[in-house]
């Protein structure tokens, strides 16, 4: 168990690894991040931001000689420097299970060696695998196998020839080609899980997206309480077979009404904020505790809650050419509305730079009173 005043390592400067030095500071600890970008969000509030590539060898250093343990804030850190961190001090979650949810490929063949549900699909390495798919695959998504998120690197491809020309236009790299689903919905599960296989799954939220990013979660998602829980135990089965320790969220497409894996984040998530607010521990608390072999708090909602993305286009609103903040007073005059803004230096299309969350005893009523706020700040329905 590492006790505050310890120091702890943070690996990604943004709003995650922002809300991760709110808990540990909150909890006592010390925290460094490692972060390229000299104006990162948790860099400017962490104990010491040290401004170097992720696989900068003596920033490494550095990290593995002050700090008690690392985590990191998102999957696309490499691999390879959570590797080299393990050989010095607890680096949680591994550098195996992060290999495996920051490649496409490797978290389908994960998803199928253990049997969980998933989408068909097939890797794409060369434009004669397109020409060897099988052809119920089509329509589908080919989406790259690295680095692709909130909608990038994905085209909808409906037969061989679109496929064909989006495998060219992102420009051969590999990639994974899925059968497009008949979506009833989406649902996700935010969980964590410490290194003596303890876990504790947070209530599921029901997602909607916008343009291949979150825009809206709404606690406790409308679904009956089986599928609640048949996803939970779902999550924490991957978990359970990754050896995972630390926050974990796995993301769910509900298909005539039958579970299917969509993808797994080895770390807190977006779907997850709601519970900085409506839970009794939240998520980058758990996550904190699992970094450090504390016991995990109790991960039980005491609100219904609805999480509302804030993205950069509100900036632009009234100039499409030049930014000017959106006017809070109007989100801050609702009583039961909770803003968090992250402290982004640059607003632009498509970047979060904030979200709200009402919360309430009335899950209709909060769902109502978020939407009306939606509406009020600016964000249409379309």
């Amino acid at each position: 168990m590492i006790l505050p005043p310890a120091t702890l390592g943070m690996l990604g400067g943004g709003q995650l690894g922002r809300f991760f030095v709110l808990a540990a500071h909150e909890l006592g600890y010390r925290v460094v991040v490692l972060d390229p970008d000299v104006q990162s969000p948790a860099g400017r509030i962490a104990d010491r931001h040290l401004v170097a590539a992720f696989d900068d060898e003596d920033a490494l250093n550095q990290m593995a000689e002050s700090c008690a343990a690392v985590t990191t804030e998102f999957e696309n850190v490499p691999a390879g420097s959570l590797a080299y961190l393990s050989k010095f001090l607890p680096v949680r979650p591994s550098a195996e299970a992060v290999a495996i949810s920051q490649n496409r490929s490797a978290e389908k063949g994960f998803l199928r060696q253990h049997g969980f549900p998933h989408a068909p699909y097939a890797d794409i390495r060369s434009e004669e695998d397109i020409s060897q798919a099988n052809a119920g695959l089509f329509p589908g998504i080919l989406k790259v196998a690295r680095f692709g998120y909130d909608g990038k690197g994905q085209v909808r491809v409906a037969g061989r020839d679109e496929a064909l020309l989006a495998f060219r236009q992102l420009k051969n790299e590999p990639c994974v080609l899925e059968q497009m689903l008949a979506l009833d919905y989406e649902v996700s599960v935010v969980l964590a899980r410490d290194a003596t296989g303890g876990v504790k799954c947070f209530p599921v939220a029901e997602n909607s997206h916008r343009h291949g990013i979150l825009d809206v979660s709404i606690v406790p998602a409308r679904t009956g309480g089986c599928m609640a829980g048949d996803a939970q135990e779902i999550a924490e089965g991957i978990a359970q077979e990754m050896g995972y320790v630390g926050t974990l969220a796995v993301e769910f497409f509900v298909v005539r009404g039958q579970l299917v894996v969509n993808e797994m984040a080895p770390r807190p998530h977006n779907s997850g904020h709601y519970t900085i607010d409506a839970c009794v521990s939240n998520q980058f608390e758990q996550q904190v505790r699992a970094l450090t072999g504390l016991p995990l708090g109790e991960a039980r909602a005491h609100s219904a809650a609805v999480m509302v993305n804030l993205l950069g286009d509100l900036w632009y609103l009234r100039d499409p050419h030049h930014a000017h903040e959106p006017d809070w007073a109007q989100l801050l005059a609702v009583p039961n509305l909770k803003l968090h803004l992250y402290g982004k230096h640059h607003a632009r299309a498509g970047r979060k730079m904030g979200h709200f969350t009402v919360i309430g005893s009335d899950a209709p009523e909060v769902q109502k009173s978020a939407l009306a706020a939606r509406r009020l700040i600016g964000i249409g329905d379309e």
